[in-house]
């Protein structure tokens, strides 16, 4: 899919001047999400079981309330003149919208958060805020002012007493500009922005983020006391050498505990067990979606797989799987989980697909080729295929 980027700024352009430093608007960068949703079936689908969605009402500047799915009919009457609708994780209920994902190829896939929408009527919003995520906001229906201001850090205050994260100064204006359908912005992390419906409206969210520490040392910790509790009986048992000072005996000293962080610290730094254990935790972090795919009792059948792909359809990657590789060597992961057991051929398959690109037949075949017994090859691989299928990593689609 071509990129949503303008023809004047290539991708490594966008990621050396623009990324996390300055905002970006793309006028049509985006057309093919025109009219892929209208408002009524957002309102519907935010009523439904299994969806995360928060109904925001607005009865004036310091009063907002907000409630979180479920969400029923009754919610949506009797509501203000200012309100919206937000819809988690929407490429979960549209496979369509999910396959955008690839027009912001150019940011690795690991960073995907998810696919947000958010409806509002003429003068909704959520208020002036900022995200500690980047994202791209496309405008898919109507039309949105946004506004965007200062920077902003964690020191940054919100309005007290209000159920969303909101406050009024937004410094100096550095944009200010009406989004229409298919128009993309892209906001960094940390500036403030404010979005207002000029009229009906369908903003939709592709945020992107890094792990935080908290999520890094859950998985480092998980890594070394469960994953692979072998590799880290050695080196990183190894007691620490301190020599106290003269002290009281109940004393803990804060030189001495300070002493023992620079070691600690120290000893990961020079560690190649902890750099491997450090990688696979990373893995596992980035690879973690933060929504719980939807369960299905439909399973594929496996004589219908093999017909498919021998009548030219071909496998992709399900957008609502987090895909992701290491390489020297080779070691897949797929939704926060280690794919420890795979074969040459299904981890060959995997990275093509994590890389964007379709894998046929005609490939398939002539992996299992190289193998001493090809159609055996074959047969196991689409058996691992339809287990794929059925766990939401891959899908099967007609050319």
């Amino acid at each position: 899919m071509k990129f949503c980027l303008p023809e004047n700024i290539t991708s490594a352009i966008f990621l050396r001047d623009y990324w996390q430093k300055k905002p970006l608007l793309i006028r049509n960068g985006l057309p093919q999400i025109v009219n892929m949703f209208q408002p009524e079936d957002i309102i519907e689908l935010a009523q439904q079981e299994d969806v995360t969605a928060r109904l925001i009402k607005q009865f004036s500047d310091n009063d907002w309330q907000v409630k979180c799915s479920p969400l029923n009919t009754n919610d949506f009457k009797g509501l203000p003149e200012k309100w919206s609708v937000l819809v988690q994780n929407l490429e979960q209920w549209s496979t369509e919208l999910g396959e955008l994902w690839g027009a912001f190829g150019f940011i690795p896939q690991w960073q995907r958060d998810d696919i947000m929408v958010s409806y509002a009527p003429k003068g909704g919003s959520v208020g002036k805020h900022y995200d500690e995520y980047d994202v791209f906001l496309v405008q898919g229906y109507g039309h949105r002012r946004w506004q965007l201001g200062k920077w902003c850090d964690p020191s940054t205050e919100f309005k007290a007493n209000q159920p969303i994260r909101i406050f009024d100064d937004m410094g100096e204006l550095i944009l200010d500009e009406v989004l229409g359908p298919g128009d993309v912005l892209y906001v960094p992390s940390r500036l403030s922005h404010y979005g207002v419906a000029e009229n009906d409206c369908l903003t939709f969210s592709f945020g992107l983020r890094y792990p935080n520490m908290a999520d890094l040392l859950e998985n480092v910790n998980k890594v070394i006391c469960q994953t692979l509790p072998d590799i880290a009986t050695t080196e990183l048992h190894i007691p620490l050498r301190l020599t106290p000072a003269e002290q009281e005996t109940g004393k803990l000293d804060s030189v001495m505990v300070r002493t023992m962080k620079q070691q600690f610290l120290d000893q990961l730094a020079e560690s190649e067990q902890f750099e491997h254990l450090f990688e696979h935790a990373v893995a596992t972090t980035v690879s973690s979606r933060r929504y719980d795919l939807l369960e299905t009792e439909e399973y594929c059948d496996l004589d219908e797989v093999r017909s498919l792909l021998e009548e030219n359809s071909t496998i992709v990657q399900d957008n609502n799987c987090k895909l992701v590789y290491l390489e020297n060597p080779l070691r897949l992961y797929a939704n926060g989980e280690w794919l420890d057991e795979l074969n040459e051929i299904e981890a060959q398959v995997l990275k093509q697909l994590a890389n964007g690109k379709r894998v046929d037949f005609a490939y398939l075949t002539s992996l299992c080729s190289q193998t001493e017994e090809p159609e055996t090859a074959l047969d196991l691989f689409i058996d691992s295929l339809c287990n794929w299928i059925d766990d939401g990593w891959v899908l099967l689609e007609s050319l």
